[in-house]
């Protein structure tokens, strides 16, 4: 890891690479409330900050994704390892690649005329993506690839623990309230299937793993920021092998009261909001809601799918955190394995969640043995080599240039309210019939939240600060569509004449 510096104001400590803004440095110290109540050799741990306070005393103020670090005594590492202070994803992603992988993605290695996955945009691959579906993995969201993976190796002893996202056990809207846990037992980590849709802080167990001497191997489950944010300060956990389990993510709510608000404002006639277990943005350009019965034992799955474009206009400005929309990490670059679904084939027709295919990005060695893990206990099926076909450009260019977050930025029209049922329903079957699939709708996706949080990041910063907060492949995504866009060269134009 990069060589740090290490900065003392009165009885504070914080230890971070060399700072450039003082004031930023300055806020992270009041922020964290040091005290000299633990002394470890002659470093003095900080208070945590607490997790009601947020975010206005998080360091990234409205732009924390509430990973958890900022609530441990490791807050000292928060300029080091925060994706969202200054050039943190950039540092991080550029920086950490190589460490982690032993090197770094291909930069020209985009997709091929078989639609095969590009590390350019997907990250380093020890091994083409390919698709695969969970066993015997009941009740998980999709079909358990990543349960399976995590309960595997946990029951063959690759790990002693494994840090996962449950979901809360307070018996009202679970998979919305967020819980992250040290689990040791396969129980414990059957608490996390399930996506939760809200910002979830995964390292807040960081003080509980200090604690625990007897756990030497550990699997750490995480979105993007979170494993960015882990692999900063892994080498101060004192662990003997970490292994580290990734999904796919992209604009969660930024609580799970706005995620619940969401389902209430889109969904029609919701009576029960504790039927749902949860819900995609699906590559048939609908929203899927997955709904049990009354006895949750024993009644069916059923689903209910919205068109994209049938959703209230204003959805994003209470849906989506502040965070994912200043985020290129979708597909968390840092993580040994990473589980998605947006590259997987879809049958809109018959597509359910439990039964569907997911994609699996395999980064080193290390994730070759994790997935190996599972097969060998049967939990997970591997499937083809991922593929796609279709032009994702010209569709990502259209959905940023009619997206409302960036017409809020030009002043231009915002749609506030969506499309009338019957229309949106024709609308999503021609989009799914003539757009993107497979591994080129992922590309489509990436794309088009690369060039929007782009934006957003030049809206919120300016040019300058932009450029030290893209990772380069971010760059070079931005690059291509300003060189072949007209379109989104104005929308650029616009954004950056406002400063």
């Amino acid at each position: 890891m990069p060589k740090k510096e290490s900065y003392n104001f009165g009885n504070c400590f914080i230890a971070c690479k060399k700072i450039t803004n003082l004031e930023l440095l300055v806020s992270v110290l009041l922020l964290a409330q040091c005290y000299p109540s633990e002394c470890l050799g002659n470093s003095l741990y900080p208070k945590p900050i607490d997790a009601n306070s947020w975010p206005d005393k998080f360091p990234a103020k409205s732009h924390c994704s509430k990973c958890g670090l900022c609530e441990t005594k490791y807050v000292t590492h928060v300029v080091d390892a925060c994706a969202f202070l200054e050039d943190g994803m950039k540092r991080n992603i550029d920086g950490l690649e190589s460490i982690v992988h032993g090197r770094r993605r291909k930069p020209d290695a985009h997709e091929d005329t078989n639609g095969i996955a590009d590390e350019a945009r997907f990250g380093v691959m020890h091994s083409p993506m390919f698709l695969a579906r969970g066993r015997d993995i009941p009740n998980a969201q999709w079909t358990g690839c990543v349960t399976g993976i995590a309960v595997s190796m946990l029951e063959s002893k690759m790990v002693d623990a494994v840090v996962c996202i449950a979901s809360g056990d307070d018996g009202v809207d679970g998979w919305s309230n967020p819980e992250p846990i040290l689990a040791r037992t396969v129980q414990d980590v059957m608490r996390g299937r399930g996506v939760k849709p809200a910002l979830a802080p995964s390292l807040r167990v960081l003080d509980e793993l200090r604690e625990s001497p007897d756990v030497k191997k550990l699997l750490f489950c995480g979105v993007g920021c979170a494993v960015q944010a882990f692999r900063a300060i892994q080498g101060e956990l004192g662990l003997e092998e970490v292994f580290v389990l990734g999904t796919n993510c992209a604009d969660n709510s930024p609580t799970p009261e706005a995620a619940r608000n969401f389902l209430r404002r889109s969904v029609p006639n919701l009576t029960d909001i504790n039927t749902i277990l949860g819900y995609e943005f699906s590559q048939d350009f609908r929203v899927h809601v997955k709904y049990t019965g009354d006895d949750k034992a024993s009644s069916p799955v059923t689903y209910e799918r919205l068109p994209y474009f049938c959703l209230p206009g204003d959805v994003a400005q209470f849906a989506i955190a502040d965070s994912c929309l200043a985020c290129f990490d979708y597909t968390n670059a840092l993580a040994d394995v990473v589980v998605g679904y947006m590259a997987a084939p879809i049958d809109s027709n018959n597509f359910r969640m439990h039964q569907s295919q997911q994609t699996i990005t395999v980064r080193n060695t290390r994730g070759e043995r994790m997935v190996q893990s599972a097969v060998n206990a049967g939990r997970l099926e591997i499937g083809a080599v991922a593929s796609g076909a279709g032009n994702h450009e010209k569709f990502a260019s259209a959905t940023v240039s009619s997206d409302n977050i960036v017409q809020a930025m030009v002043g231009g029209k915002m749609q506030e309210q969506g499309m009338p049922r019957f229309i949106g329903e024709i609308m999503a079957t021609i989009m799914t019939s003539v757009g993107p699939k497979g591994v080129n709708f992922a590309r489509y996706s990436i794309d088009y939240h690369v060039l929007r949080n782009y934006l957003h990041v030049l809206d919120i910063w300016g040019e300058n600060a932009t450029m030290k907060k893209l990772p380069d492949y971010a760059q070079s995504v931005v690059n291509n569509y300003l060189e072949t866009d007209e379109t989104f060269k104005r929308i650029v134009s616009k954004i950056k004449s406002k400063k």
